[in-house]
């Protein structure tokens, strides 16, 4: 099997690559600019007009990992259209080339945010999407123009919805996490009762190769996760054991840390750690067999091992 990978060199791409090629398929590796990577692809910035025909001959599947990811508080004057620009619009445009050239199956990475967020039930694959931001509703129109795109051609369009990933080399919030715990400051965060999923690297990775793989996976959409919904205080206690670490965590009123984040203008930072966001992820178990490989605490285990030794 030979499978286009956009996106190649990024935190899931590598990782991704490495997982495939493992399993004896052919990786094309696709990326913006050349970056080194063994039979790379560069097919420069994503849009409506970019050249994929190099990138997929031959191919059998794409997995479509590139896109302009959320960001917080972002400051441009209409974040909706750069979204859009990338994440529906090049993600059409590449499933149209490759429905073109005769591949089969097209695996789109969305975002749980399509289903919404905040919620104290699980969310489903059956549930009417609800995204409230700009990128979520970027991911949202792909994924509906992707259908339609399968309609008219026959494509098998498999369509992933993965929550918070983590892993060695992850960025962001949760690496400022393991630096808060690593440092054994007192985190106020003892008395929240959320419960969120996550989905480690590994399993990321793995439940990719399953479905570009089997043949029930077409057409299908699938929320993913570790298996272990997961409390903020349960996490940070996790991540230290994984550290060998003690940690403080005074249970400080979760109203009062809303008031907080109100005055200091971090409301949404706040609301990440104590709202709910998780998901029943057993359809693609039960549908493709898939079972995640590894644990939450092994997941974290190799996190953080990464982390100390960068």
């Amino acid at each position: 099997m030979k499978v286009l990978v956009s996106g190649a060199n990024g935190f899931v791409g590598s990782a991704l690559c490495a997982r495939l090629a493992a399993s004896g398929v052919d990786v094309v590796p696709a990326v913006r600019s050349a970056s080194g990577l063994p039979h790379e692809v560069a097919v420069g910035n994503l849009d409506e007009s970019t050249d994929w025909r190099s990138a997929l001959v031959r191919c059998d599947a794409v997995v479509h990992l590139a896109a302009r990811v959320h960001m917080m508080n972002d400051t441009v004057q209409n974040p909706l259209a750069l979204y859009r620009a990338t994440n529906l619009d090049a993600t059409l445009n590449l499933a149209r080339q490759a429905a073109q050239a005769g591949v089969m199956r097209f695996v789109y990475i969305s975002s749980v945010k399509v289903n919404g967020e905040g919620r104290d039930v699980p969310y489903r694959e059956t549930d009417v999407p609800a995204p409230d931001n700009p990128y979520a509703i970027s991911k949202w129109e792909a994924e509906q123009g992707l259908q339609r795109i399968a309609r008219e051609t026959g494509l098998e369009v498999v369509i992933l919805r993965p929550p918070l990933v983590y892993g060695p080399g992850v960025k962001a919030n949760f690496l400022r996490l393991m630096r808060m715990v690593g440092r054994g400051w007192p985190l106020p965060l003892g008395a929240i009762r959320n419960r969120r999923s996550l989905l480690y690297l590994g399993n990321f990775v793995d439940a990719i190769r399953v479905c570009v793989e089997h043949p029930a996976a077409a057409g299908q959409t699938f929320l993913l996760d570790d298996g272990e919904p997961v409390s903020t205080p349960d996490l940070i206690r996790a991540v230290a054991r994984a550290m060998g670490r003690p940690v403080r965590l005074p249970a400080v009123p979760v109203g009062v840390l809303e008031m907080g984040g109100a005055l200091l203008g971090k409301r949404a930072a706040v609301a990440r750690l104590t709202d709910s966001l998780f998901v029943d992820g057993s359809a693609i178990r039960s549908r493709l067999g898939w079972v995640s490989p590894y644990t939450m605490q092994q997941g974290l285990d190799a996190t953080v091992a990464g982390w100390q030794r960068s």
